[in-house]
């Protein structure tokens, strides 16, 4: 995808969701940081099920705590993998309230010491919280990157990397939610929906099936 057609792309992603947003609910910088740390290998709407019981009875690292390990794991078992992923949050609170007065630190040094938080978490959380031009590549993202030609890469790394680079700065802090959005509902891995896509005229992918 060239610069001009990179341009277009998100400007008319920006047309179509001018203020775009994750699908996670919260309401604090904790409760996003707890929900994208339970968010591996689950959908947002599974997650969301969870914090929906979880945070009205402790939505603090102090409350989490205080509940115990056992009530937090009843609180999220309908999500995969919630018995390692409540020990994760479980530390990841000790760890707050221990070093950062209960707040979210606000560095990626620090969010990445956190049990459970990866680059992608962190990414999200300095995106989101913090207005910071990230981008967290997930699996949604790694397929559009490379399947529109956007920032073709081997790992997620790469895809992110070439991502900062290649997109005007100007569309930086709400690139990922567009990104996500449009390789949730449209641009799905399979059988990708380009009769119906916006951008599907700056697309690689569409305009070679167009020169087969």
């Amino acid at each position: 995808m060239n610069k001009t057609n990179i341009e277009l792309f998100f400007a008319t992603l920006k047309a179509t969701n001018p203020t775009p947003t994750t699908e996670l609910k919260f309401t604090s910088v904790f409760e996003l940081l707890a929900a994208v740390l339970l968010s591996a290998q689950a959908t947002d709407v599974g997650v969301n099920k969870a914090t929906d019981r979880l945070f009205p009875r402790a939505n603090t690292p102090q409350a989490i705590i205080d509940m115990g390990l056992a009530a937090l794991e009843d609180a999220i078992k309908t999500i995969g993998l919630y018995r390692s992923k409540a020990k994760h949050l479980m530390k990841t609170c000790e760890i707050l309230v221990r070093d950062h007065g209960g707040q979210v630190p606000n560095t990626r040094e620090a969010l990445e010491a956190l049990p459970g938080v990866g680059r992608k978490t962190a990414n999200v959380v300095l995106n989101v919280a913090f207005g910071e031009p990230t981008m967290a590549v997930d699996t949604h993202i790694f397929r559009l990157g490379n399947r529109t030609g956007l920032a073709p890469g081997k790992t997620p790394l790469a895809v992110e990397l070439k991502l900062l680079k290649r997109i005007p700065a100007s569309y930086m802090v709400d690139a990922h939610h567009w990104l996500i959005l449009h390789g949730r509902y449209v641009c799905v891995a399979r059988n990708p929906k380009c009769d119906t896509c916006a951008v599907s005229a700056y697309c690689d992918y569409t305009r070679g099936k167009a020169t087969q």
